[in-house]
């Protein structure tokens, strides 16, 4: 993959984490049922679990980008909207 193509990965991966993010902030998706928004933090979580398998994406991110999708996929995991 080109650096391109992984910078681009990493910022598709911080979608997801904004995602899990603002949902479980209530700033995201206020208006979809409780069930909807823990469908979408469960694919979410469920595509970072993915990326952060992956070696080449994993070894290009800064321990800070790290930290953050880590955070992000423990408190998915946490995630009750209910």
């Amino acid at each position: 993959m080109t650096p391109e193509e992984i910078q681009s990965s990493i910022r598709a991966a911080f979608d997801s984490v904004n995602l899990i993010n603002g949902i479980i902030d209530g700033t995201q998706m206020q208006n979809e049922s409780a069930q909807e928004k823990e469908d979408t933090v469960e694919r979410n979580v469920g595509h970072l679990n993915i990326m952060m398998g992956k070696s080449w994406f994993a070894d290009a991110l800064t321990d800070q980008e790290n930290a953050d999708i880590t955070a992000a996929i423990t408190a998915g995991n946490g995630y009750s909207a209910s």
